[in-house]
């Protein structure tokens, strides 16, 4: 049996004897964190019967934003795989749902969680291509992948070229319910990469992402493979960025070469990581909340608002490495979606 010299709330010594432990995963931050999510997603469920056209067109984009955040925040803070091309699959998938309705006949609906057979496949040979690089080289070879994929876009006729493709198969439908399927389709994509990025980070799995992410030379040391756990996460940031790209584009109801396989989707993709707090789940939905509104209101301001972007960018990268995010944890001991577990001893109390 245990025995630890405790304080009691007057101050005099007490003998404890540990009588037993149990293991918290929850808080009571988290749970109210998690409680306010679920009726956040009721309520976008819900927008189609409440808010106008333009709150739903926000929902949708501020959603798409997170999961595309989320997903490079998964590969980039756990994987260490800095990727500037994760526009490849933003476009590829997006694409490929517009040909899959406008060309084969399928319900666009459906298209879209048929499309992400796309990024799947895509991401393999470009892993393969691309897992020997180290560092900047391995970002470099990504924009590279995704510049090879514009320009193939931009020649094939079959695409409508450089013109793009416009989604009028969903003139069929009415708006109400175009929003309803495409705010349904939103909560799913939330659930898939945020909640399954929780879900993952809680599991043996995630032990092994954060045994990597914290030193991966350490990780496979102790059993941890290393490369067959990047692979797997390329793969899934990948599946995961094509069904935002898919979900967007849907929304905007038509794409082009130039908008599908833009840079600066990992220009925004840095910049909400890097503010937010790279390495965490609650770091990107503060990120992508930040860069959203900022977007929205000061992107009148152009160049200036882009270098205000970046030099911010610049400053968390220097000075605050954690975003923030992390300094926030510095201050309170309060998360929103753990993903560790912490011992609470309980004993049995005793005078002296």
């Amino acid at each position: 049996m245990n025995h630890t010299i405790l304080q009691s709330a007057t101050g005099e010594p007490t003998e404890g004897v540990l009588a037993s432990a149990r293991v918290e995963r929850h808080t009571t931050s988290s749970r109210a964190a998690q409680a306010i999510a679920v009726l956040a997603l009721v309520a976008m469920l819900a927008m189609p019967w409440w808010a106008g056209s333009g709150s739903i067109r926000w929902a949708i984009e501020l959603s798409c934003l997170i999961a595309i955040a989320q997903m490079w925040n998964l590969l980039a803070g756990y994987a260490g795989l800095v990727s500037v091309g994760q526009q490849a699959f933003i476009g590829a998938s997006a694409y490929f749902m517009f040909v899959l309705a406008s060309n084969f006949g399928v319900n666009p609906f459906l298209a879209v969680g048929l499309c992400l057979i796309l990024p799947a496949l895509l991401a393999v040979p470009t892993y393969g291509l691309l897992h020997r690089l180290d560092g900047p080289y391995f970002s470099i070879g990504t924009w590279v992948v995704a510049e090879a994929l514009r320009l193939l876009t931009s020649n094939l006729d079959y695409v409508n070229a450089g013109s793009g493709l416009t989604l009028r198969v969903l003139a069929q439908y009415s708006l109400h319910q175009r929003e309803v399927a495409i705010v349904t389709l939103c909560v799913i994509m939330l659930l898939v990469t945020v909640g399954g990025s929780y879900w993952l980070l809680r599991s043996r799995h995630g032990l092994a992402l954060t045994a990597m992410r914290d030193n991966p030379v350490a990780a496979e040391s102790q059993g941890v493979n290393v490369k067959r756990l990047r692979f797997l996460i390329f793969v899934a940031s990948a599946v995961g960025t094509g069904l935002a790209g898919a979900i967007y584009y849907m929304a905007q109801l038509r794409i082009t070469p130039s908008s599908g396989y833009d840079p600066n989707w990992a220009s925004i993709c840095i910049f909400i990581v890097m503010v937010g707090g790279i390495g965490s789940i609650e770091g990107p939905i503060i990120g992508a909340l930040i860069y959203f509104f900022a977007d929205r209101y000061f992107s009148q301001y152009g160049a200036v608002y882009m270098v205000v972007l970046g030099m911010l960018t610049l400053f968390v990268a220097l000075y605050a490495r954690s975003g923030i995010w992390g300094f926030y944890c510095r201050i309170f001991d309060a998360p929103w979606f753990p993903v560790g577990r912490k011992l609470i001893p309980q004993f049995d109390d005793k005078r002296k």
